[in-house]
């Protein structure tokens, strides 16, 4: 496996990132900005900051065919970012109308609208108004009570996968008249009205939703929450139970975000600073290893120093090695993000990750 690529940008946790769909451009929330990088050989180079939420920005996202951005803060505001003709971004304030920070944000892969998690209890679902030149929302509520900590669109661009901080991963319908194509009849539902419930799942201890994702065909919803447990739920038919529901429990610390590589392998990352694979289908899932190979070098260069080198260490600093603070993990602090970086027929191909550390890592699976 190649060594993963990383990019160091500086010393502040990256709340979320983003890639544009030609990996050129790379979008980072870093405290109340979003910093835009572009690529310049094997470096990422500040290009622009988009400068406009008060508080910190808690997510970002580009679509990848208009390559706008839309970004969320806990100011309780988002902001769609166009290219402007005289170079820069041109902000266009959004309607969310929540009283709480906006905590997540996803376009949705029609481009025509996105969702908003909030700690409003509710997500705000947004499309554009044609008439009055602005983005409006409708609210997803029923219901949620508690934070909306993540969410994740089906390839319908529909159904809308959201975690929360009571425990639940619900399935909603976000369908909008006028601005959606009715869907095809599916698993989880066949007429969707806005605001349908098409499923509600918990985990054994209701420990916090930290991470959910629809699969690549959107037949199986994954979550990962704060239990150190990741669920993965089968839907059978619409209003039945679900084909099969499994559940796996981790000796691991919790994983904060999770992405599907292919309908039977998932990568998850959070706090143990490294991706995990895991594979399995609806007869079971096991944790099969770490992206990291541990001998690799760079991460592991302790070179046998001499009995006399270690004493002097010792004597000068109180421990045996220099850099015992350092981690043996490419990321030295918990990763929040993990996104799917490029893809092959369908299968994901590179992954990124993003952490506390303020790193960026590519990584070929």
């Amino acid at each position: 496996m190649p060594a993963p690529e990383v990019h160091h940008l500086f010393h502040y946790p990256i709340a979320d990132h983003s890639f544009s769909a030609d990996r050129q451009t790379l979008a980072v929330a870093r405290e109340s900005n979003v910093d835009i990088y572009q690529r310049a050989g094997g470096k990422f180079q500040l290009k622009d900051e988009l400068k406009g939420h008060d508080k910190t920005v808690t997510s970002v996202d580009i679509a990848p065919n208009s390559g706008k951005i839309v970004t969320c803060s806990q100011d309780r505001n988002a902001y769609v970012w166009e290219p402007s003709p005289e170079g820069g971004w041109k902000p266009t304030l959004v309607l969310l109308r929540i009283n709480r920070a906006a905590t997540f944000v996803r376009w949705a892969p029609s481009e025509t609208k996105f969702a908003v998690g909030s700690g409003a209890r509710l997500i705000p679902v947004c499309y554009f108004e044609e008439e009055d030149n602005w983005w409006v929302s409708k609210h997803l509520k029923k219901p949620i009570r508690s934070t909306i900590t993540c969410v994740s669109w089906h390839p319908n661009s529909v159904l809308l996968a959201a975690g929360s901080t009571d425990g639940h991963a619900r399935v909603f319908s976000s369908f909008v008249k006028g601005v959606d194509a009715r869907p095809e009849p599916s698993a989880w539902g066949e007429r969707l009205p806005f605001n349908t419930v098409c499923g509600e799942f918990l985990n054994k201890t209701a420990g916090w939703v930290h991470s959910v994702a629809f699969s690549p065909s959107g037949n199986a919803l994954a979550f990962a929450a704060h239990d150190s447990s990741l669920t993965v739920v089968y839907p059978s038919a619409p209003e039945q139970p679900p084909r099969a529901v499994v559940s796996i429990s981790m000796q691991l610390l919790p994983f904060m975000s999770i992405v599907w590589t292919k309908e039977d392998e998932i990568v998850a990352a959070g706090y143990d600073c490294e991706a995990y694979r895991l594979q399995g289908d609806e007869s079971g899932w096991q944790l099969a290893g770490s992206l990291e190979s541990k001998g690799r070098p760079g991460v592991q260069d302790h070179r046998e120093e001499s009995a006399l080198n270690m004493f002097r260490q010792m004597d000068l600093k109180g421990k045996a090695s220099a850099d015992d603070t350092k981690l043996k993990t490419v990321h030295q602090n918990t990763i929040n993000t993990v996104r799917s970086y490029e893809e092959n027929g369908g299968t994901v191909s590179k992954i990124s990750t993003s952490g506390v550390d303020g790193r960026v890592v590519v990584w070929t699976l």
